[in-house]
């Protein structure tokens, strides 16, 4: 971590980190996208669109990380070809975006995913996540990984165990997320 992410007042929080991992694609017919819905690839995303996903869809969840990196980093992490990042469209609103790393040559990592908070409970979750997977898989990994924490939406650990993962560990994490943030850091996570 770059030691411009950690600088200043920061609240401390502990957080319960579950990963998780699918050793095969998920089995049966993918349930399709309702309708007006679509899914873009964006190769080297722009930084401030990157931000508007990343904060729109991680601002009641504590991500903090992308949001403290500083523009040229995030940058560059975003030019990298093994980022793949897609957007969730309907019509000309963005609705989620999902993030995968395919860094390691058999293993794709599942890095962020997620729906805008008014999209939340309409019925797409499933499907999106859905695509998300077939998308990592498409490159024949070995695995795809994925990790969610006690920050996360309540019913995240739930829905990627229903998708087909399976539980790895979990740890307890300290995270100190910078103040100059802004994020709203629900009192149960503060230690």
């Amino acid at each position: 971590m770059s030691a411009s992410l950690a600088a200043g007042p920061a609240t401390r929080v502990a957080v319960d980190v579950t990963f998780l991992c699918m050793d095969a694609p998920p089995a049966g017919r993918a349930p399709a996208l309702p309708d007006g819905y679509r899914i873009d690839h964006y190769p080297a995303p722009p930084v401030a669109f990157y931000r508007r996903l990343y904060d729109g869809v991680g601002q009641d969840y504590c991500w903090w990380l992308r949001r403290a990196m500083p523009d040229g980093e995030l940058a560059a992490l975003l030019r990298d070809p093994t980022v793949r990042v897609n957007v969730l469209w309907h019509g000309q609103e963005v609705c989620g975006f999902f993030e995968l790393d395919c860094a390691m040559p058999d293993e794709v990592n599942l890095a962020y995913f997620g729906l805008m908070p008014g999209r939340i409970g309409q019925g797409i979750g499933r499907a999106f996540l859905r695509a998300a997977l077939d998308a990592a898989w498409a490159s024949g990994p070995s695995s795809v990984r994925v990790n969610t924490c006690t920050a996360d939406h309540p019913r995240a650990l739930d829905t990627y165990l229903q998708a087909g993962f399976r539980r790895i560990r979990t740890i307890r994490e300290i995270w100190d997320i910078p103040d100059r943030l802004g994020l709203a850091i629900p009192p149960g996570l503060r230690i």
